[in-house]
Formats: structure tokens, C-alpha cells, sequence
């Protein structure tokens, strides 16, 4: 047993990758084979003992395409296949053009009075007109005669596709104007000028050069599209280094990563990628695996902790023992999955292909029965020929060939007037069935950096805490470090100098700042100081339930304050999940985090399901787990981890911000990084294939009112026999009607279907991170309001109003966003007419119209992350 991968060329369309698959997997001694048109690949496992790698070749070669075994070459994609693909389809599109358009102008211009050179106006020049037509042509036939070699292949070979109507209606229209030319010629040379005059109005060379142009516009956009696939693998491997400092006979060498053997002692200083899979023997340190588990925070490792290639050593100095190395590697394990996902993504059938596959056969037989019916009927072999070919001439998809790629075109421009890129019209298709939207946390939900959100205090001004703090903080590396400094920085304060620093790997930090010694650290630091925390350990709890950070800041005899720190949502994030569920999308977070913090922001967006603790390989099986449930999944993430999830989904969707890994594996890339405009795609795509489908029905208004008048259906009754003037009008009117329905899609703009109380579309932000000087206005601001509400409840009471109040104390609130989150929850209760709540008081005011139960009230606090103490 054997599998195979090959490379196939000449595929342009589903219905070439179909009939590749069919005829491979129905020859004897293939296992499977799955054929990739994005990639132009094909994996084939077969039983070697029945078949040669030459003998399936063969088979693809029968079938009409090109085929050769891949060969894996170092790091080598064959970038240099698919930019050359891109540089002949521009050659071919630039050639067509260049004739195509003065060919149009010439064919059309005595209609439409455009201004043409003598030479090519009178009958008397009737041939010179006719001859400069066929000139222009040629160059556009030559060029792109793949279309011809393809078309006719998969025609004799019982699988007409698009290139089989675009091959039979221009020969069509190219043999029918050859001899049309040969008639021109015989009637000048004979003086029958009606001869000459009839025959010169009966050229279709413009036909078959417009549409070969526009189809190869189309191939073009396709190709480029293509040409980026095996850019998200290749960017993987860069993130791996390339050399390795290994310990060998107590010396550092450094040697290229290949050479590195299991067993062998790895140093990794600070700032470095980590080369391979191994576990700590010597040394503490903090590494961002972010490109694995998509945690922001940096994760503390010792002695005995596993560290995996390609993560990055923060801060310290550590030696480890390689475990997994070359393609055991737990990279090596994304790149693989990426690389499966990509080939095992199944080409998207297209709509005009299905319709060509039956459409085809029946213009020929129509075509072919016309002709022999007007031989029957006694008409001449001239006249019966003519009716023949007009049928095939008509039929030519000019509109049908514009009606996918215009839609498209425009479709994925009002994508980039609205951050959305969409990088194949595959991706637009599929978007428009989503039945499920999978998205990572960090990064993609959240902001993807720490952030100070609470700043808690006994004793101490909060801004002097987080002042003393960020001048602590400003020599340290931790990212958490960076959160506090940050935060420092935005309200302006002016930092003290630091008189002595130490950092305590894994715990925190020492400094001494205005001759006083400081701590700031987890609760293990503040333990083995022997510092009385006071009462600060339950809200630290409390924090951590939220998926915050607490950090403790103490002199040498007690905790002062907590400075929690964590990752915050993203404005948006709220709305946009509310808007897919509007839309009848289910939503699930995937999450490389732990557990608590998973939890705490599931329960703040209100989101169905959320899966925490996932690798990059659990979150691709999930993904796959999905779809094996009959559903077409969006995937929406930001990192590398994320990348083989959305090489598996049926689209991925990037977010801009995101690492380039992510980025190139993705479908769509969202500019802004805002998950409202995954939304928009969505419904960009909706609206997008909504207009493509119109585009078909006009394409096809114009086939079957054109093949009946080619066919001469009305001749014997009403004497309408098919004219020129009228085949290029309706032609033109068609194609029209179809650019001209493409161009609405430029009105498009995104609906929101979450409305807010006033009945505007829901714009709510959660904005946990807000700068504390913000924090200072809005609490203020939010006192006074208390306070007036208050005031009016009670005058309402005095003057009779029939509301009743209940007050609830509760647990756990510290800021305005606190506030907010409880007054939303308690105000979502059905019979809650309005509720306020006082910081100092840790109360909530509410006004009921009708009996609600306390037990009902204490959930919904609950569930926003708080605890009822008592309900008054």
C-alpha cells in the first residue's frame, strides 16, 4: 500500500477536479484518491503490487489534463509553479485584451456610429473589414488555446464542462466568419454586392474574442488567488530557527537544527526560539507559547516542565533535554495538519459548471437537430448550416461567463471598502451556508495582551500604588510587567526612580523605592515574606474566577493593594456574537487557556459553548468533529496555533492583527481586527450569491429566448430568422443586464439585527480595560446619577407611584464595568423596571412592577460573576 501525492495541471474548474477524482478512483487498485483544484493536487493511496505511479499519470493524461508525481524538495512549495501559473495567465490576459478591444471597436462601430477609417467602411471594402476582424482574433485564439485542448477533451471524453461551451461557441463563431469571408470574397469577385453586404454583417469574431478575454480575466483573478495557498507552511517553517546551541562535551556548539539528536542538552538564552520538544533540566524562566496555546501570558517554567519548539524564552537562562526533533516535533505535527486540511478541502462545485455540464450537450443536439430539420424541410445546405451554427454562436456564455466573476469582483471590493479581505471567491460561496462560527479567544475575542482592569487598595492613594508599582515594574521583562507600566503611562504619571530591583523568578519582585521596600507578586511571594495579607485573599480569589490576574503589592509588614491584570474583550466582541446568533448561527470559543479564565469570558459574552485547554491539533478535530455533524463551519482566530483549524474549516477567517501564519491559511482576513466584520462577510456573501444567482437567470432570459430565433423556430410563421445586429444587441443587452446587477452589489451595507432599547442597532461596548482616570470620571459621574435616581425613586414613592423595591447587597463589585454588568443583568429580569447600583454602598437599588422571587434576582447576579450577600 502506497500513497502518493502528484501535481495535475489544466484543471479550471470543479468539473476537472470531479472528473480527475472519478476516473482515478474507479481504476483498479486505487484505495482513495483525493484531487485539490486550489492547489492543483492530487493524493492517490493505491496498492502498489497492482499500480505504478506512471500508470495513474496515464490515467490523468486519458482523462484530459496533465499530471506528474510531486517531489518534496527542501522547504521548496513550488513557489516558482504557481507564480509562473499568475505570469501566464497575466501574458494571456494582457494579449486579449490588447486585441480583443480594437477587434470590439471595429466589429461594433458601424453600429453603434463610433468613428472607423474609410478603408473599413462601404461594401467595396467589405473584405479588408472582414479580413482585419479575423487578424485581430487569432492572437486571442492562440494565446488562449488551452481552453480548445481542454474543452474538446473532456467533451470527447463524456464530461462537457465551461471550457467545452467556451471551445464549441467560438469555433463556432471563428468557422462560421472564415466562411463568411470566403463568401465576401465571391461576391465582390462575381459583383453580387447584396452577397458581399449580407455576408460582411455576419462575422462573430468579436464574440469569440470578448469572451475568451473575459473568461481569462476571470482565470487570472483565480490563479492569483491560488498562487498564496503554500504561503501559510512556508512561513511556518521560518518560525522554527535554524540552528541550535547544543552542549556537547561540556561546550556550546552551535549546529544547523537537523543535526540536533534526542538526548542532546539544548541552551536557550533570553530573547531565543526554543529549536525543538524537550523538558527544563537546568534553570527558571517565563516562555510565551502564544503560537501554541494562544494564552497571552507568559507561562513560568522550572526544572522537570516541558518546552516546546519554536516558543519563545522571555526572560532567563535554561537548558533542556531534546525529546522530539525533525517532523516529531509538535510544529512539524501543525504544519502537517495544515498542509492535510488544505488538500482534503473539497473544491466548491460552481453553479455555472453544473449548468454547462447538462447546457452543453443540449445546444449541440438542438444545433444538430436544426440543421437536419431545415435539410428535411428543403432549405439549402448554406441556410441549414447557418442555422446551426447561429445556435452554437448564441449560446456562447458571454453572460454566463461574466455572471460568477463580476458578482465576485465586486463583491470582494465592497469587502475591502469594509476591512474585509476575501481572498477566493470560494471563501464568498461557502461563507453564505455557515450553520456554525468557531473562534479563538485570545487575540480574536479578546484584545491579545494583558491589560490593568482593577486596582484594589487599603491604606493607599490607588494612583501612588501603581505609580510606586510601574516604577518597580519598568525593569522587569514580564509581559505583566509591561500591563502595569503601560497603564502608568496612559494616565501621565511621573515615575520615581528606583533605588535596588530584584526580580524572584516564578513569584515576582523586590525594590526598594523612597528608602522603603516593596513586593509585588503572586500569593506565594507574599507567604514566604511572612507578610499579613489582610483581607485581600478573598478578592484575589474573586479575580481569579473572573480570569484576571491579581497581583499583590506590599511593603515589608502587609499587603497594600492588587493590581489585577488580564486580557481583555475586545469593544465589539458583545455584539458581534449576538448579531450570529441573530442570524441563527450557533457560536463556540475555542481557547488554548485554562479553564477559569475560558469560563469567565463564556459568562460575560453569554456564549453557548466553550471549549478550554485545547492544542492546535484538538482545536483542528474539533472543527473536524463539527463538521462530521452535517454542518459548514467558520473558523475565526489570530495565531499560529490557529492555523491548522482554519486550513480545516470550511472558511477561515483571520483577524488582521494576527500573526502572518494565521493570516495565509485563512479565507478571509478581517483588516481591522473587529469581529463585526465577520458578520459583514457573512452577509457580503449572502448578498453576493443572492446576485450571482440573478446574474445566471438573466444569462439564461437571453439563451432561451435567443436558441429558439437562432434555430428558426419563427421562420416559417412570422419569417424572423436570426440577424446579426440582433444576436450582437442581445448579446451586449445580456451581458449589460448582468454587469449592471453586479454593480448593485456596491450598495451593500451590513445589517444589524441586535437592536438596543431605542430601537438603534446595538453598538454596547465591553470596555474592561478603560484607563483609571476614565474610571475616576465615569464613577463620579455614576455616583451622581445614583444618587439622583435614588432621590427620584423616593419622591415617586411619596407621590403615590404603585412600584415596589427590593435592595440587594452585593459581593465583589469594584468598578464602574462592575456596576454595569450588574445593573444589565438585574435589569434583563422580567418585572425589573430599573436598578441601580451604589459602589460605596456594594447595594443594588431595584424598582419592580410585578412579584419577582429572590431566588430569581440572586441568579441573574450570580451569573454576571457576582454573590448576593442579602436581599432586603
Amino acid at each position: 500500500m502506497k500513497t502518493e501525492k502528484f501535481d495535475v495541471t489544466g484543471m479550471t474548474c470543479s468539473a476537472c477536479s470531479a472528473r480527475v477524482e472519478k476516473n482515478i478512483n474507479k481504476t483498479e487498485g486505487v484505495i482513495e484518491a483525493n484531487v485539490n483544484l486550489l492547489t492543483n493536487s492530487m493524493v492517490v493511496k493505491y496498492d502498489d503490487s497492482l499500480l505504478s505511479s506512471k500508470d495513474i499519470v496515464k490515467v490523468v493524461e486519458d482523462t484530459g489534463y496533465g499530471a506528474s508525481s510531486a517531489e518534496k524538495k527542501d522547504g521548496d512549495l513550488k513557489e516558482t509553479d504557481s507564480k509562473s501559473e499568475i505570469d501566464e495567465m497575466k501574458t494571456r490576459l494582457i494579449v486579449s485584451m490588447v486585441f480583443a478591444i480594437p477587434l470590439f471597436y471595429i466589429a461594433m462601430g458601424h453600429m453603434l456610429n463610433w468613428p472607423l477609417p474609410g478603408i473599413l467602411l462601404g461594401v467595396e471594402n467589405s473584405l479588408i473589414f472582414a479580413f482585419t476582424q479575423f487578424l485581430l482574433c487569432i492572437p486571442v485564439i492562440i494565446i488562449n488555446s488551452k481552453y480548445y485542448k481542454v474543452g474538446f477533451k473532456t467533451l470527447f471524453t463524456g464530461s462537457p464542462n465551461m471550457d467545452s461551451l467556451i471551445a464549441i461557441g467560438t469555433s463556432a463563431a471563428v468557422a462560421y466568419g472564415i466562411y463568411a469571408i470566403y463568401k465576401i470574397g465571391y461576391g465582390l469577385g462575381h459583383m453580387d454586392m447584396d452577397m458581399a453586404m449580407e455576408f460582411s454583417m455576419d462575422l462573430y469574431f468579436e464574440s469569440a474574442a470578448v469572451i475568451l478575454a473575459l473568461i481569462t480575466l476571470g482565470k487570472f483573478l483565480e490563479a492569483r488567488a491560488k498562487g498564496r495557498t503554500s504561503d501559510a507552511i512556508r512561513k511556518l517553517m521560518d518560525l522554527s530557527p535554524k540552528t541550535a546551541l547544543v552542549e556537547r562535551d561540556g561546550i556550546e556548539v552551535e549546529v544547523p537544527i537537523e543535526e540536533v539528536e534526542i538526548g542532546d542538552i539544548i541552551v536557550v538564552k533570553p530573547g531565543q526560539s526554543v529549536p525543538v520538544d524537550g523538558t527544563i533540566v537546568f534553570g527558571n524562566t517565563s516562555i510565551d507559547e502564544s503560537m501554541l496555546t494562544g494564552e497571552s501570558i507568559p507561562v513560568e517554567k522550572k526544572v522537570g516542565d516541558k518546552v516546546t519548539g519554536a516558543s519563545i524564552n522571555k526572560s532567563g537562562f535554561f537548558k533542556f533535554e531534546a525529546e522530539k526533533v525533525g517532523d516529531d516535533t509538535t510544529l512539524a505535527q501543525i504544519i502537517r495538519l495544515v498542509e492535510e486540511a488544505s488538500s482534503s478541502k473539497a473544491p466548491i462545485s460552481k453553479l455555472a459548471d453544473k449548468i454547462s455540464g447538462v447546457f452543453v450537450p443540449i445546444v449541440i443536439v438542438i444545433a444538430v437537430l436544426a440543421t437536419i430539420v431545415w435539410l428535411i424541410l428543403g432549405a439549402s445546405f448554406e441556410f441549414a448550416l447557418s442555422i446551426g451554427i447561429a445556435v452554437l454562436v448564441i449560446s456562447c456564455p458571454c453572460a454566463l461567463g461574466l455572471a460568477t466573476p463580476t458578482a465576485i469582483m465586486v463583491g470582494t471590493g465592497k469587502g475591502a471598502e469594509n476591512g474585509i479581505l476575501i481572498k477566493s471567491a470560494e471563501a464568498l460561496e461557502i461563507a453564505h451556508h455557515v450553520q456554525t462560527v468557531v473562534m479563538d479567544k485570545t487575540g480574536t475575542i479578546t484584545e491579545g495582551k494583558p491589560k490593568v482592569t482593577d486596582l484594589l487598595t487599603d491604606g493607599i492613594d490607588e494612583l501612588e500604588m501603581l505609580k510606586i508599582a510601574a516604577s518597580a515594574e519598568k525593569g522587569s521583562e514580564h509581559p505583566l510587567a509591561d500591563a502595569i507600566v503601560e497603564e502608568a503611562e496612559n494616565l501621565n504619571l511621573e515615575l520615581y526612580a528606583v533605588e535596588e530591583f530584584e526580580a524572584i523568578p516564578g513569584k515576582g519582585l523586590r525594590a526598594i523605592i523612597n528608602n522603603k521596600v516593596y513586593y509585588l507578586g503572586n500569593l506565594r511571594l507574599i507567604n514566604e515574606q511572612g507578610i499579613n495579607i489582610k483581607n485581600f485573599e478573598e478578592k484575589s480569589n474573586k479575580f481569579a474566577e473572573e480570569g484576571k490576574t491579581p497581583l499583590y503589592f506590599a511593603d515589608t509588614s502587609s499587603v497594600l493593594g492588587i493590581i489585577s491584570v488580564a486580557d481583555v474583550v475586545k469593544p465589539t466582541s458583545e455584539a458581534a456574537i449576538k448579531e450570529f446568533e441573530a442570524m441563527g448561527i450557533e457560536v463556540v470559543m475555542l481557547t488554548g487557556d485554562n479553564k477559569k479564565t475560558a469560563e469567565a469570558i463564556r459568562k460575560q459574552l453569554n456564549i453557548t459553548r466553550a471549549v478550554a485547554e485545547v492544542l492546535p491539533q484538538d482545536k483542528e478535530r474539533e472543527i473536524r468533529k463539527i463538521q462530521e455533524e452535517g454542518k459548514k463551519v467558520a473558523m475565526i482566530g489570530d495565531g499560529i496555533n490557529d492555523a491548522p483549524a482554519l486550513a480545516r474549516a470550511d472558511v477561515g477567517i483571520a483577524i488582521g492583527a494576527g500573526t502572518d501564519v494565521a493570516i495565509e491559511s485563512a479565507d478571509v482576513v478581517l483588516i481591522r481586527s473587529d469581529l463585526l466584520d465577520a458578520v459583514t462577510a457573512v452577509q457580503l456573501s449572502k448578498a453576493t450569491i443572492r446576485n450571482i444567482k440573478q446574474n445566471l437567470f438573466w444569462a439564461f432570459i437571453y439563451n432561451t429566448v435567443g436558441i429558439p430565433l437562432a434555430a428558426g423556430v419563427f421562420y416559417g410563421i412570422l419569417g424572423w430568422k436570426l440577424n446579426p445586429m440582433f444576436a450582437g444587441a442581445a448579446m451586449s443587452l445580456s451581458s449589460v443586464s448582468v454587469v449592471s446587477n453586479a454593480l448593485r452589489l456596491k450598495f451593500f451595507k451590513p445589517v444589524r439585527a441586535v437592536k438596543d432599547g431605542n430601537g438603534q442597532a446595538n453598538s454596547q461596548t465591553i470596555n474592561t480595560g478603560a484607563s483609571h482616570k476614565d474610571k475616576e470620571v465615569d464613577l463620579s459621574n455614576e455616583r451622581n446619577n445614583d444618587k439622583e435616581n435614588i432621590e427620584n425613586e423616593k419622591n415617586n414613592k411619596e407621590s403615590g407611584g404603585s412600584e415596589m423595591n427590593k435592595v440587594l447587597i452585593v459581593e465583589g463589585m469594584t468598578c464602574g464595568h462592575c456596576k454595569a454588568a450588574v445593573e444589565k443583568a438585574l435589569k434583563a429580569v422580567d418585572g425589573v423596571e430599573n436598578a441601580v447600583v451604589d459602589l460605596e454602598e456594594k447595594s443594588a437599588e431595584l424598582t419592580l412592577n410585578k412579584e419577582v422571587s429572590d431566588d430569581i434576582l440572586t441568579k441573574a447576579v450570580t451569573d454576571a460573576g457576582y454573590e448576593v450577600i442579602e436581599v432586603k
